[in-house]
């Protein structure tokens, strides 16, 4: 068949690779100058299957009425731009902190998160692929003895999908994570999670990208997407400022903008962007900086090592598609850094910020859309779009060709929304 991608972020681009190795002929397009320059461009840096989790979880009310008055809270609420859709995603996130509904989408998150980095391990023994990655594991990072308390119920449910973790005393982390010696005062414990990797997201998609045009991946870039084009029960074509494009089928893969473009075709997806910040710091002393990548649970940040750099992620803010760079959200940043390392320079660091496709229940909509036969959706990843995009693409093109896919995939669909 010929396919039509539209979104040329990592989600974008490997559903093309996916779908090219099977033979498809694919077209990618993105209204940016080239792949991966918005929300996967400067993110975490992690693939962390382990430590895949949704926000939605029994407490999450009363810690966020506490971190709605703390300066340095890991989510911030802009009240000046509430809307409608901030105020579904809300209540939705709400509806999904019972245990039972955290159970649920916390195993299909570890489900696919489990099966993407297994598939981007096979990925980079295929091609060789590089991109700065580091396989050292992830050690989340407890403050308080409460936090410790906490991660017993993520371990129980790590048990049950059979992810390798180990709870950590404080001289256990700095065995794995040296660079933290300053910082032992402020820590009780860890969970180290040994299958998590990192790496630079947009090298690896930019990389990826390369390959998937030797496959014969087309990619159209500078090519803003106006409006998909449906009939009764299929889609007729892409409307775009460059022309109308046709293909057999289309996927769409445009992050925090997937709800945008289908709602002219009456559809509604539950995806809002939750805003995410990145500091990305030259390395000045080896001994004061992460091995690999750590999680600060106090402020929700990620401390990732590349080869000459640090990357400094976190921050859920609700302010819709605005896009300014906030200096409370860097002071976040750059405090959390400070306390657990040190050893780069933060004034010399690039700020960014990028807009997540988040779920109320965390799971990524992967699958084909209602009413029409030949749109398939593949977004609302969250957090968590590098670390589930190889297996999200991988079965997104597994059921585009009638192919039997190698994990459950019928609860991933738009379909569990609406029962």
């Amino acid at each position: 068949m010929k396919i039509i991608v539209l979104g040329a972020g990592v989600v974008g681009v490997t559903t093309a690779w996916y779908l090219a190795e099977q033979g498809h002929e694919v077209e990618v397009i993105d209204r940016q100058p080239g792949v991966a320059l918005e929300t996967s461009f400067a993110n975490a840096g992690q693939v962390s299957p382990g430590y895949s989790t949704p926000w939605a979880m029994p407490g999450l009310p009363l810690k966020a009425a506490r971190w709605l008055v703390s300066r340095h809270s890991p989510l911030v609420v802009r009240p000046a731009y509430a809307s409608l859709p901030m105020a579904r995603f809300v209540a939705g996130l709400l509806a999904n902190c019972t245990s039972h509904a955290y159970e649920i989408n916390k195993g299909r998150m570890l489900r696919i998160a489990e099966y993407s980095r297994d598939c981007l391990r096979a990925l980079r023994q295929q091609t060789g692929l590089q991109y700065e990655g580091r396989q050292n594991g992830l050690i989340q990072l407890f403050r308080t003895e409460k936090q410790v308390e906490h991660a017993y119920e993520d371990m129980r449910l790590l048990d049950d999908s059979h992810i390798p973790h180990e709870l950590l005393d404080v001289d256990g982390i700095l065995r794995h994570e040296p660079g933290l010696a300053g910082a032992r005062h402020l820590l009780v414990g860890g969970l180290r999670l040994p299958g998590d990797e990192s790496g630079d997201c947009h090298l690896f998609t930019t990389r990826l990208a390369a390959l998937a045009e030797e496959k014969g991946v087309t990619f159209r870039f500078r090519t803003r997407i106006e409006a998909i084009e449906a009939a009764a029960d299929s889609i007729t074509g892409v409307r775009t400022n460059e022309g109308r494009v046709q293909g057999d089928a289309y996927v769409l893969a445009l992050g925090s903008y997937s709800p945008r473009m289908l709602k002219p075709i009456e559809l509604r997806m539950p995806v809002y962007p939750v805003k995410g910040y990145s500091l990305t710091a030259p390395i000045t002393d080896e001994t004061r900086v992460p091995v690999g990548t750590v999680n600060d649970e106090t402020y929700k940040v990620a401390i990732t090592r590349f080869e000459d750099r640090i990357r400094i992620g976190g921050t859920a803010e609700l302010t819709g598609w605005r896009m300014t760079l906030s200096p409370d959200r860097r002071e976040t940043l750059e405090l959390s850094f400070g306390d657990m390392f040190g050893g780069a320079d933060l004034s010399k660091a690039s700020y960014w910020t990028g807009l997540r496709p988040c779920t109320p229940d965390g799971t990524p909509i992967v699958g084909p859309a209602p009413r029409y036969g030949n749109l398939w959706l593949n977004t609302g990843h969250g957090t968590l779009g590098w670390t589930m995009a190889c297996g999200s693409a991988k079965l997104l093109a597994d059921r585009i060709g009638g192919r039997r896919t190698e994990i459950p995939a019928l609860d991933l669909s738009l379909d569990r929304y609406t029962g």
